[in-house]
């Protein structure tokens, strides 16, 4: 079982990655460099979210 401390650590880092790759997106820079610009975004999207759902899941486990 999770604890609380590495539950919230996981929901900040997926809300983080999610926001930090929408302003990416919306300023018109690389997600990441040396990538394609549409498969980094999606790629770290898709992390955010993962990590965001996963943190919704534990958090109603404990």
């Amino acid at each position: 079982m999770e604890s609380g401390p590495a539950i919230f650590t996981g929901s900040v880092f997926g809300a983080a990655l999610v926001l930090w790759t929408a302003v990416r997106l919306r300023q018109g820079a690389p997600v990441a460099h040396g990538t394609n610009p549409a498969v980094s975004a999606a790629v770290a999207a898709f992390a955010g979210t993962a990590a965001l759902l996963l943190a919704v899941w534990c958090f109603t486990r404990t």
